[in-house]
């Protein structure tokens, strides 16, 4: 492995040159971050970039369906106690906002990096990994990713013999089926509330039994492994039976959960469990997520929910009715462009909230709640639905560029 006193190459350098020119003349032009286009052309100009970017770090890789950014935020947080990090804590999760990233810090000694999970077999081939914290597996976008258990298997073959800890939910049987290939992994009994991607055993495709908390496979005898780290109500369990209290200013159990998987991360690097969760306690929003804005004599909380699973934990941490609701979807490219997944959510769960439906599928989400029958109002624009609901708090849950547009209304 190289030293830090190895400089990159010449073509290396001019690479992270251009990708940061081209990202500052994108920013300028208001075309957002520019760490996607810049990382394109640093690639072009030199395609091993992230492995050498990657070569003098300890990298750390976390890869889910839902809260990946979220728990990249909470490791990076965690491990800033034991020196510094270099993070994409804006979300650019693909190989070329991963190599911006990288390219923005010399002096770092940790990479704490999201990874969209069609792309972490490829990232952890290029940036040898030390840890791998693998959360959850649940359908999304349903015209770009591949079938969950196809997803799973990817990861498999990615992690068969890889030589990095893994840290991985045994609570999502799909997680544990793609972490098994790895000869090294930490079980972390984090939960899983949505359960409807994983009735059938992805090692034999038999019918999985769910007594309890607990789950296997009544043919191939396939089960959930015995965990060494757990998330307890507001505590993290460790190893030796300890427990240490969860203080988060992130709402939800799901916050507790990736709470609790960044504490067996922050682990590995030697970062005691309280520590490690003292410092989670900074993070108060997450690229905008759970913050409370002030718009039109309101107070929004912006809520982001991307999947069925994302919906369904979202719910369960809203106001209680009468707490307005305003739902907002899009189905643009980066969302995925089926919106057939509406019909997978359990939208019984809002009854007796007043709810506003907004966003480019008003319409089709306006369908799936008349069969909910649920009450709502459709309204052309966010400025009209909070128009429409009385002063106070209003819960607003969005998915992923619609979250975008109600960011930049409402100026965060």
């Amino acid at each position: 492995m190289a030293g830090n006193s190895d400089p990159l190459s010449p073509r290396a350098k001019l690479a992270v040159t251009a990708g940061k020119a081209v990202a500052a003349a994108s920013r300028a032009a208001g075309r957002g971050s520019g760490s996607v286009i810049g990382g394109r052309v640093a690639l072009k100009l030199d395609p091993d970039l992230l492995a050498r970017l990657a070569q003098n770090l300890d990298v750390i890789l976390v890869s889910a369906t839902n809260g990946k950014t979220t728990t990249t935020r909470l490791i990076a947080e965690a491990l800033r106690a034991a020196g510094p990090v270099v993070s994409n804590a804006l979300g650019a999760n693909m190989p070329a906002g991963i190599t911006s990233a990288l390219a923005g810090s010399s002096d770092a000694r940790y990479g704490v990096i999201e990874v969209d999970e069609k792309y972490l077999a490829g990232v952890a081939r290029d940036t040898a990994p030390k840890c791998i914290a693998l959360l959850n597996l649940s359908r999304d976008q349903l015209d770009r990713a591949a079938e969950t258990r196809m997803l799973a298997e990817n990861w498999r073959e990615g992690l068969a013999g890889s030589k990095s800890v893994v840290v991985a939910n045994c609570d999502d049987p799909l997680v544990v089926w793609a972490a098994s290939s790895s000869p090294n992994v930490i079980w972390v009994a984090a939960g899983q509330m949505w359960k409807d991607d994983a009735w059938s055993c992805p090692s034999c495709g038999g019918v999985m039994q769910r007594p309890g908390d607990d789950w296997y496979c009544g043919e191939c005898g396939f089960r959930r492994p015995t965990p060494s780290w757990a998330l307890s109500g507001d505590h993290v369990l460790d190893p030796h039976g300890s427990a240490w209290p969860i203080h988060l200013q992130l709402p939800g159990r799901a916050n507790k959960a990736n709470a609790a998987s960044s504490a067996a991360v922050a682990a590995v690097f030697g970062v005691p469990p309280q520590v490690a969760l003292e410092r989670m306690y900074q993070v108060q929003a997450v690229a905008g997520r759970y913050d409370v804005v002030q718009f039109q004599g309101r107070d929004l909380r912006l809520l982001l929910a991307k999947n069925p699973a994302g919906w369904l934990e979202t719910f369960s941490l809203i106001d209680p009715p009468p707490a307005p609701v305003i739902l907002s979807v899009n189905a643009r490219s980066a969302d995925g462009t089926d919106t057939s997944w509406l019909w997978d959510v359990d939208y019984t769960r809002l009854t007796g909230h007043p709810i506003c439906v907004v966003g480019d599928r008003r319409l089709d989400l306006a369908v799936r709640l008349e069969v909910a029958d649920q009450h709502f109002q459709v309204y052309e624009n966010l400025d009209q639905a909070v128009a429409a609901c009385p002063p106070g708090r209003i819960e607003v849950i969005a998915n992923y560029t619609a979250f975008q547009d109600l960011r930049r209304r409402v100026g965060n």
